[in-house]
């Protein structure tokens, strides 16, 4: 039986990796308010990817890990504008199944914990910044690479 893992050591442990940047070179992270004890508010940032309609563009993204946090997954919310099929196009919301599940079987093999293709075991094995990590490759698939964007600048 595997340990569990607090949520507040989690997060410090999140909050560490967002400031020494490590994970996706494409995507950083850190707490909303540094004063936030409970480090539920993170604010976010995801480059696009180069060779698409996102290049050159910068994502600024809301991070809400819950009470629940690691065992069930962070809310994420766009600030700037994208038109991304996971991506509510009224608020910026991502679908409530995250990015993961937005993606196509195949695209995203290696990228879950051994044996789960949907992640469902997220609070072991996975971090909050391997999420902002998927909105990234998601933009640089073939399908979503050249779909129409709004505006460089717009915000929900």
């Amino acid at each position: 039986m595997a340990a569990v893992v607090p949520r507040s050591f989690r997060l410090l442990e999140e909050l560490e990796n967002g400031e020494k940047g490590r994970g996706a070179e494409a995507c950083s992270y850190g707490l909303a308010n540094g004063d936030d004890v409970t480090m539920t508010n993170w604010n976010g940032t995801i480059l696009g990817p180069p060779h698409s309609v996102h290049e050159n563009r910068i994502y600024s993204v809301n991070i809400n890990c819950g009470e629940n946090y690691p065992d069930a997954p962070p809310t994420i919310n766009f600030v700037s504008k994208v038109n991304l099929p996971c991506v509510d196009p009224r608020n910026g919301r991502s679908d409530e199944v995250t990015p993961p599940y937005c993606m196509e079987e195949g695209v995203h093999d290696g990228d879950y914990p051994a044996g789960d293709s949907k992640a469902s075991n997220i609070g072991e094995d996975m971090a909050f910044s391997i999420f902002t990590n998927y909105f990234s490759r998601f933009m640089a698939q073939p399908e979503n690479k050249k779909i129409p964007q709004p505006p460089e600048g717009s915000n929900f």
